[in-house]
């Protein structure tokens, strides 16, 4: 499976590892390649492992899913984190998104939806609901207002509007005639031109100043 999507999964309970595994490892485009108990766990076998999605649960002991995106994030670690809760409260979920996972999803979740939102957030895309979106944009407290959108160039607010649009990179070449590399680097300056950490925080903050479709 060469071209499958690397998975790791961060859960306390074994239980739902090994349910969670049962889900995926049915799909042909999908490997499970590690478990870990907890978040230090998580973040050494992510660095071990080199995973491309990790399926991170929230309340762990020790590091929990929130403080293990930050220190994923901190060592610059490539997979998109997809985050997987029983817990429904904005006040679990947002800090959690704020923190650098791509979505979530609930531990009751249907298993082909999982595995579509594994997909989903592999190729790039951002996996939030309306109402924690919201929660998410009333609570930003970033330097980047408004003005910022002047420093960018027209082909960047295009490209920050398809990625609020949930579009991945390859789609965005593929809508706007461009190469993969070029819209990498268009992201690249979109991020550092508004101080923003990754594509979620973009995402959000073109919602937030009308720059969205």
């Amino acid at each position: 499976m060469a071209d499958a999507i690397k998975v790791l999964l961060v859960d306390d309970h074994q239980v739902v590892r090994r349910g969670l595994r049962t889900f995926l490892e049915v799909q042909d485009d999908i490997e499970v390649v590690g478990e870990a108990a907890d978040g230090a766990e998580g973040v050494a076998l992510a660095g071990e492992l080199g995973p491309d999605v990790i399926l991170m649960d929230v309340k762990m002991p020790g590091m929990d899913g929130v403080d293990a995106l930050r220190r994923l994030r901190e060592l610059g670690h490539p997979a998109r984190v997809l985050i997987v809760t029983s817990f429904t409260e904005q006040r679990t979920v947002v800090p959690a998104l704020r923190a650098g996972a791509a979505g979530y999803v609930y531990k009751d979740v249907d298993p082909d939806a999982l595995a579509g939102a594994i997909r989903s957030v592999h190729a790039g895309h951002v996996l939030l609901q309306a109402e924690v979106a919201g929660a998410l944009l009333s609570q930003e407290e970033t330097g980047s207002g408004p003005g910022r959108a002047g420093s960018l160039t027209e082909r960047e607010r295009e490209v920050l509007g398809l990625i609020a649009d949930g579009r991945a990179n390859r789609e965005i070449a593929r809508a706007l005639v461009l190469s993969e590399k070029t819209v990498k680097t268009h992201v690249s300056n979109i991020l550092m031109k508004l101080d923003l950490a990754d594509r979620t925080q973009a995402a959000l903050w073109a919602v937030r100043h009308g720059l969205s479709g």
